[in-house]
């Protein structure tokens, strides 16, 4: 059997990882997995540019920023495999939530509330809210940042943004030292739960849909074992397949409760499963190219990346839509259509 070290982080979407490997359905493709629970994206990214992890669940724009040396060593990598979408969402610390004044609980009128208390502290003299993000390279640290501009912020100056591992940002709402949150599931509900904040956006409401998380691996890895990268493939995708069905729900959040693998409550798991999260439905693991182009346009925002970067070379060299469409017709599983580009998410605004 081919021998592969998977990574991943303790949240919601690594299900695709943890079912596979939990059903033996690595297994069954010729596969002997050791899956590796990490402390932090940089680690993930890190291992995986030297060899110590195969691949790895992975932030979607995490494998562009690599490849290109975006605050760290260029290392290309390719994201065959889109392995989940939605589950993530800023929540506010409940001191935060409490000063804001709004009509109806929508995400622009609760960031207009929020930007007025920004201001109303900078005229007092008051430090500036704190928001952590999982990494710079994230839909988490993008939503945000395209929130708080669309409310007349600048997430620059207006308030400070620093990098906290998903696990750890619960602790932090709770010492008081982070004033915000942009985390996946389940860390926000955890938050909820406890009574340490209140979500104000979730990314399904920035974008249903959108890019969260791929299966990531260095270009040289694909290269030099193609038929072990088709297995792992499928058997990803039969897992995607089992955690989307209903009746897996409950054997699912067991086993993603497990402290091996994500180690929070069953409820606060159960949340983001019960309408949000997905993993294979519809085109869900098909990494787009349109995403990509859309994510390195947002690195070009923020100042994360050269201006002289071409998005459309960068994303066709990364993003693998082939590799998952072969994968999903081998199990009979593809998509009719992939829906045209332009019935996408166009960043004009918050859908409804």
């Amino acid at each position: 059997m081919s021998k592969l070290a998977l990574g991943f982080i303790p949240l919601t979407d690594c299900a695709p990882l943890v079912v596979a490997q939990a059903r033996g359905l690595f297994a069954e493709e010729g596969l002997s997995v050791t899956l590796s629970r990490e402390a932090s994206w940089a680690t993930i990214r890190d291992k995986v540019a030297v060899g110590a992890l195969d691949a790895a669940h992975m932030l979607a724009p995490m494998a562009l920023a690599t490849t290109i040396g975006a605050r760290c060593e260029p290392t290309p990598m390719i994201a065959p495999l889109a392995l989940a979408a939605n589950g993530a969402a800023v929540t506010l610390s409940q001191p935060v939530a409490s000063a804001l004044s709004f009509a109806e609980p929508t995400p622009q009128a609760i960031g207009r509330a929020l930007a007025r208390h920004v201001r109303e502290r900078a005229g007092q003299g008051k430090p500036a809210l704190t928001f952590a993000v999982v990494f710079p390279f994230s839909i988490h640290n993008y939503a945000l940042r395209y929130w708080l501009a669309e409310a007349g912020l600048d997430p620059d100056r207006d308030v400070r943004i620093v990098v906290t591992p998903p696990p750890r940002m619960v602790d932090q709402l709770r010492t008081g030292e982070v004033d915000g949150i942009s985390v996946g599931a389940p860390w926000n509900t955890v938050a909820v739960n406890e009574g340490l904040g209140r979500i104000a956006l979730r990314t399904s409401n920035f974008w249903r849909g959108g890019p969260d998380k791929v299966l990531g691996l260095t270009g040289a890895a694909a290269e030099a074992d193609p038929a072990r990268l088709a297995a792992l493939l499928r058997a990803l995708v039969r897992a995607q397949a089992w955690a989307d069905a209903p009746a897996n729900r409950a054997e699912l959040i067991a086993l993603l409760a497990e402290p091996r693998h994500v180690g929070a409550a069953p409820s606060a798991i159960a949340a983001a499963l019960d309408d949000e999260l997905v993993f294979l439905r519809g085109e869900v693991a098909v990494p787009r190219l349109e995403h990509a182009r859309w994510l390195l346009a947002q690195m070009r925002r923020w100042g994360q990346v050269d201006h002289r970067v071409d998005p459309g070379l960068v994303a066709d060299q990364v993003y693998r839509p082939d590799l998952a469409l072969e994968a999903l017709r081998a199990l009979d599983l593809a998509p009719a259509m992939l829906t045209p580009p332009n019935l996408l998410f166009d960043g004009q605004g918050f859908e409804a």
